[in-house]
């Protein structure tokens, strides 16, 4: 069972959540030409070992998270917010 630890509602099972897909891709510019698009969003590295993903706390908070997630073995290495303004003000919180 793949248990994710929520920065706000911590560790919960993975049910509560939605997987959103690699958490590394830095998608065009709206206007980029459309092969630009077809890359980023169709020609992917199946990655095997470390990984970052993102997922969304669906049953939860509701927040987008980046995960580091070993796509092998399942162990999660760090979970933190997706969103930098949000990750930043968890870490003055600590």
């Amino acid at each position: 069972m793949l248990r994710i630890k929520c920065p706000f509602c911590g560790e919960r099972d993975h049910s509560e959540f939605s997987y959103g897909g690699d958490g590394s891709i830095v998608y065009p510019a709206l206007d980029a030409p459309m092969q630009d698009w077809v890359e980023a969003v169709f020609q992917r590295e199946n990655i095997r070992g470390m990984q970052t993903e993102t997922w969304q706390h669906v049953n939860g908070c509701r927040t987008w998270l980046l995960v580091e997630r070993d796509t092998m073995t399942h162990e999660i290495r760090s979970v933190r917010a997706a969103h930098p303004g949000v990750a930043k003000a968890l870490e003055g919180s600590s």
